[in-house]
């Protein structure tokens, strides 16, 4: 019986993929350089905002200063229109309602930046109760590094045998590893089922119904 579970956000619990595109394409283009199809964004979002950035730039234009100037353009676009296309994937909420009522605890350890993380937790799962809900914080390490899981454990006062980890990527599961937990991935997001294969994650699922006979 595990007494958490910890979940990925982007990709996991919320389909963001077009806000996050069309937000970055708002900075790209403000600045001059040629935008991407939403498709391409799949591949570069799961790192936090300034990989993303840097992905996003053309090559010879991946510069610190460059991603800080798409940073200056991003951030106050997203703040705006995060949720003008983003929606729970199917099976979500009812997922997480059913937890909650199951005394389940409930957090969220995404590398989106904090403000925006909060604010999207607060806006599409306003009756769930969650522990704790991080993002990117500064001075804290993005994921892969465990220690947004571990701040997450020292307030839920959980053993690691009793954590569930929820994500749909190579670097949730790689998190999930380094932080000493159980591993969930989920096929629904934005990588593909191979690449959570190749970190041999203890379940893989395909709907979010399934998640609850593993807790």
């Amino acid at each position: 019986m595990k007494k958490l579970v910890i979940f990925d956000l982007d990709g996991t619990l919320l389909n963001t993929i077009a806000d996050l595109a069309h937000s970055t394409n708002y900075a790209l283009n403000k600045l001059g350089y040629p935008t991407h199809e939403i498709d391409q964004y799949h591949f570069m979002v799961g790192n936090g905002i300034n990989k993303l950035f840097e992905r996003a730039l053309p090559e010879g234009e991946k510069s610190e200063e460059n991603v800080l100037r798409v940073r200056k353009q991003f951030i106050p676009y997203y703040d705006q229109h995060n949720a003008d296309d983003s929606c729970p994937y199917p099976g979500i909420p009812e997922l997480l309602s059913n937890l909650q009522t199951a005394g389940i605890q409930l957090a969220v350890a995404s590398n989106k930046y904090h403000s925006a993380t909060q604010k999207l937790i607060e806006h599409y799962f306003p009756e769930i109760h969650f522990t704790a809900v991080f993002g990117q914080r500064e001075g804290r390490n993005v994921k892969p590094d465990p220690t947004i899981v571990f701040d997450i454990l020292k307030i839920a006062s959980v053993d690691k045998k009793e954590v569930l980890y929820v994500g749909d990527s190579g670097v949730d599961m790689q998190t999930a590893a380094n932080a000493g937990i159980t591993a969930c991935g989920v096929t629904w997001g934005f990588r593909p089922r191979t690449e959570l294969e190749k970190f041999n994650p203890s379940y893989i699922v395909d709907s979010a119904e399934k998640i609850k006979e593993y807790i």
